[in-house]
């Protein structure tokens, strides 16, 4: 089985190349941007591996939550290539994929969604399997819900901006990695497993997770979660 995948949900862009097992990735941090390098290291990948576009049997990609121009980029890229190659479409959870990134076992993932606010998941990662404990909330990290399990590990760079904040909410953590983030390693991890299932979707179904239901916010809300005019 040969799959790609792509993760741009954060600024930390990746696409890898699953092939019978074996992984090969690219990736970059790109603070804007970055969708002329999706497609050149697509090519490097499959070059790399001795392999034709043709060759390819499906694609995955991280469908959020996370940056709304990285998601829409990751799903556009996905889809445009699943059309051409009639080829099914896998999305996986970037909160799942940073949570196996992670290489912890009970992970609290964390990741800064802007706007004084943090999208939250926690999960129990035993080998390349995740299961959910918290299911994905888009909400200030001062009132964010802490996972039960005792101990375990804050991940993601929301802890890098409001790490006293979601510490204060789960003064029990093992530790913090906020320099962790979901790669495109990670979503094949997760996704092979998936196609051999048969859960891959039709590339017109494939469809990013948003979580949170505004992208702006008024001043007065702004204000009220501790933004500026």
């Amino acid at each position: 089985m040969r799959l790609l995948a792509f993760e741009t949900a954060t600024r930390h862009l990746s696409v890898a190349l699953w092939q019978d097992g074996e992984l090969i990735e690219r990736a970059e941090e790109v603070p804007n941007g970055g969708s002329e390098r999706l497609l050149p290291w697509v090519h490097e990948l499959l070059a790399e591996a001795d392999l034709a576009l043709a060759q390819i049997d499906g694609i995955a990609f991280g469908a959020g939550p996370g940056g709304f121009t990285g998601l829409r980029l990751a799903c556009g890229v996905a889809q445009g290539l699943a059309y051409g190659l009639d080829l099914p479409v896998v999305p996986v959870s970037t909160l799942e994929a940073l949570a196996l990134a992670s290489g912890e076992r009970d992970v609290w993932a964390c990741l800064d969604a802007r706007m004084n606010e943090v999208y939250s998941a926690a999960y129990r990662v035993e080998g390349d399997s995740v299961r959910q404990l918290m299911a994905p909330v888009c909400m200030p990290p001062g009132a964010v819900q802490a996972p039960a399990f005792a101990a375990g590990w804050g991940v993601g760079d929301g802890f890098a901006g409001y790490g006293p904040l979601l510490v204060a909410r789960k003064p029990d953590l093992e530790g913090v990695r906020s320099g962790v983030f979901p790669t495109a390693a990670a979503v094949l991890r997760l996704a092979a497993p998936r196609f051999r299932g048969g859960q891959a979707v039709p590339a017109a179904l494939a469809q990013p997770v948003y979580v949170r239901d505004k992208v702006a916010l008024t001043t007065v809300e702004r204000i009220a979660r501790g933004g500026a005019k």
